[in-house]
């Protein structure tokens, strides 16, 4: 037994990293993300791991070579910037069986039809009202609620191209952006066409951060949430 405390995180661990994380060579900007995760190879300290549409490809140069552990098969790339070369400064992560990130054990997520009435508001505007939404319940974070399609005031969501990944919903298929005026709100809304088997029933349905809009269920005014998932701000609109 160690006269010392152990390290908490277990190896494999996989946390996000709130920080926007940059790293150059030569000047050149190798990378730049906001969506960096934090993975500890071992117990005593995290790798950053950059999603690859975050990095410059054309930086990378292929090694014929490859290495294979618990989270896959890492492909080996140098990295040149201008007459600047280092060998083995990449690894691709290729191919993986791990999800996004492992799940929670102590995670409970429920999907359940509702009779109570949801109104969704941003800014004194309607974004949407349900007569029946369907509520998930996950441990840590706030109820959301999923609305029909039919029940959105689309004329004042515009799509985007954000994609994100959960191990306990899967992959969102759309994201959607709120105009309100002359003010866009990010990547507010969302929708799982094709979710894990235990969320069947929100596919195809639309659902907002409660975190950023005015959300009523039976009349009453839900008081706004603070997550990690808070979205960006808001930004002016392009004209």
């Amino acid at each position: 037994m160690n006269d010392y405390p152990a390290m908490i995180a277990a190896t494999n661990h996989v946390e996000p990293v709130p920080r926007r994380i940059r790293a150059f060579l030569a000047g050149e900007k190798v990378f730049d993300t906001t969506h960096a995760l934090y993975v500890w190879e071992w117990p005593n300290y995290p790798q950053y791991y950059i999603p690859l549409e975050d990095v410059r490809r054309d930086l990378m140069i292929p090694e014929d070579r490859s290495q294979h552990s618990r989270r896959g098969t890492f492909a080996a790339h140098a990295l040149r910037a201008g007459e600047v070369h280092r060998p083995g400064a990449a690894r691709l992560l290729a191919d993986s069986p791990v999800f996004v990130h492992p799940r929670n054990p102590y995670v409970r997520v429920d999907a359940i039809r509702s009779t109570r009435p949801v109104c969704v508001e941003l800014d004194g505007v309607v974004l949407a009202e349900s007569p029946s939404p369907v509520m998930v319940f996950e441990t840590g974070l706030p109820t959301r609620y999923y609305l029909n399609p039919t029940e959105i005031n689309l004329t004042h969501l515009t799509p985007s191209g954000t994609v994100t990944r959960c191990p306990y919903k899967g992959i969102t298929s759309r994201y959607w952006s709120v105009r309100i005026g002359e003010t866009i709100h990010r990547d507010l809304a969302w929708a799982y066409d094709f979710p894990t088997r235990q969320l069947l029933p929100i596919a195809g349905l639309v659902a907002f951060y409660n975190e950023a809009v005015d959300i009523f269920v039976s009349g009453q005014r839900l008081e706004q949430p603070k997550t990690h998932l808070f979205p960006p701000a808001a930004v002016p609109a392009i004209r």
